[in-house]
């Protein structure tokens, strides 16, 4: 396995460093009451621009304006649904898939939702020129490389769309990208074909079989960080994938950056809902708000679920 990840480890730039994480050292202990939202992070009613069905996901465009100019890969929106009598409430959370200042449009932000549930269901219903309320850029942004590395990106179904416009990014600072993406079956995929154009290699994986490799993500990522000598691996996706590949990186030596996918019931850092464990550089256990300090953390940093076991009195607990 390829080891020597130096080079990537004083390499990056962005509010995330690959192996010492600011968010770590400088935000714990815990739920400082001082961290609070993306400080650049604007609320604004935005139009749709475009909703397309793309397999079993809708892409959509919205019209933000300003928002567009500090939305970087990692950070996501909080979006009001159901419209001013809906009971529902809360806002719903959905990962920037990719922003742009330029255009006839001016700034603009781009989703991939899954209708799964009422509110993600209400929004895919939208038609141009609606308009939503929407809050952002919210949460933490991966790290970019200052210097040309070996970058892998690992995506788990619609969990994917936030890596192509990463790639895009990785790309311009001369890194070379490979992205490996999976799901159940081939019509959960999220592959653009402009995203092809972005990367150097994209593999397919389909636990039925019907596209790519037959099995998961986790089946092909030794041979690949081994073929391409990768030295930072970014991943989105559901949390019991994040948790596989952080497995594989940490035995590779390979540094993991990982957007975690936890429900978020407010997405500003208020309910504490999406709490998750992590360990600073002293080893101490801090419940960390994946809203505030996440989704990008450090994948070597997360007590994940089948390791989980939180001691009595950890900041943040309810314990």
């Amino acid at each position: 396995m390829h080891n020597d990840s130096s080079r990537a480890q004083s390499s990056c730039s962005g509010n995330q460093s690959f192996k010492k994480w600011p968010n770590l050292d400088q935000v714990a202990p815990g739920l400082d009451p001082k961290v609070n939202i993306n400080p650049r992070a604007i609320q604004k009613s935005v139009e749709v621009l475009s909703n397309k069905k793309v397999g079993s996901y809708h892409h959509m465009v919205f019209s933000v304006g300003e928002m567009a100019l500090h939305a970087k890969p990692g950070n996501f929106v909080a979006i009001a649904v159901g419209g001013e009598s809906s009971a529902m409430v809360l806002r719903r959370a959905f990962a920037i898939y990719r922003a742009s200042d330029r255009g006839n449009f001016g700034g603009t932000i781009e989703l991939v939702v899954a209708a799964h549930g009422s509110g993600s269901r209400w929004l895919s219903e939208r038609a141009i020129h609606d308009r939503v309320d929407m809050v952002g850029p919210l949460g933490t942004s991966f790290g970019i490389p200052t210097e040309p590395v070996s970058a892998l990106l690992v995506g788990g179904g619609y969990g994917s769309a936030p890596l192509f416009g990463l790639a895009e990014v990785l790309k311009q600072r001369g890194c070379r990208v490979d992205i490996v993406l999976g799901a159940s079956n081939a019509n959960k995929i999220y592959a653009p074909l402009e995203g092809k154009r972005s990367v150097n290699t994209m593999t397919l994986t389909t636990e039925d079989g019907g596209a790519g490799v037959k099995g998961r993500v986790t089946d092909v990522l030794p041979q690949l960080i081994e073929k391409h000598k990768t030295e930072i691996i970014y991943s989105c996706g559901p949390m019991a994938m994040l948790e596989a590949v952080d497995e594989i990186a940490q035995r590779s030596q390979v540094i993991h950056q990982c957007a975690v996918e936890e429900s978020m019931a407010c997405g500003i850092g208020v309910c504490m809902t999406c709490v998750i464990p992590l360990k600073d550089e002293a080893g101490s256990i801090r419940m960390q708000r994946s809203c505030i300090e996440g989704p990008v953390v450090d994948g070597s940093k997360v007590i994940w679920g089948s390791n989980r076991k939180i001691p009595p009195g950890t900041w943040g607990s309810s314990s």
